[in-house]
């Protein structure tokens, strides 16, 4: 059962390993770039275009993390300030509009990937896949409308609203 647990548990922030892991690999390649360039005088022709690339891996990859534990940006003063009654709809009418623009973003996005599958399209150095590179954002998106969804069940509440409750 703990093995069970301890899998699960990985899964879940699966996306939380890929951001990190990815944003380890900017730093040490832009760290080296720098080296390179400065100490020996051999630039990275290519360094941009990984860099583009793990950027977007790391937006995308942590979208989801963010929506899960409640640390997406929000303007909650103004429903905070409603009667409990208007919270309650404030709410679900957020929770509407956030799952049907990421819906509707899950399908544009695959939209774009089929079309730099059929097109081809890839960077100019290293011929990396443009649909390789943003490849993440349909199943990001996905995650998000996952995420967002545990967040509520779970009723996950932004750190600052945790620190407000513990004082």
């Amino acid at each position: 059962m703990k093995q069970k647990s301890k899998v699960l548990s990985f899964l879940g922030n699966l996306d939380i390993v890929v951001a990190s892991l990815v944003l380890v690999l900017l730093v040490v390649l832009t760290f080296m770039g720098v080296i390179w360039r400065r100490v020996f005088g051999q630039p990275f022709t290519w360094l941009e275009e990984v860099q583009l690339a793990c950027m977007v891996w790391i937006v995308f990859a942590a979208g989801g993390a963010a929506f899960r534990t409640g640390n997406h940006v929000a303007i909650e003063m103004v429903v905070d300030m409603l009667p409990k009654k208007a919270q309650k709809i404030c709410s679900i009418l957020i929770s509407a509009v956030v799952v049907v623009v990421l819906g509707y973003l899950v399908y544009q996005s695959m939209g774009f990937i089929q079309l730099f599958l059929r097109s081809g399209r890839s960077t100019s150095m290293l011929h990396i896949p443009y649909a390789i590179i943003y490849g993440i954002a349909p199943v990001s998106y996905a995650v998000m409308i996952i995420s967002w969804f545990y967040a509520q069940i779970k009723e996950v509440k932004s750190e600052a609203k945790e620190a407000v409750a513990n004082e």
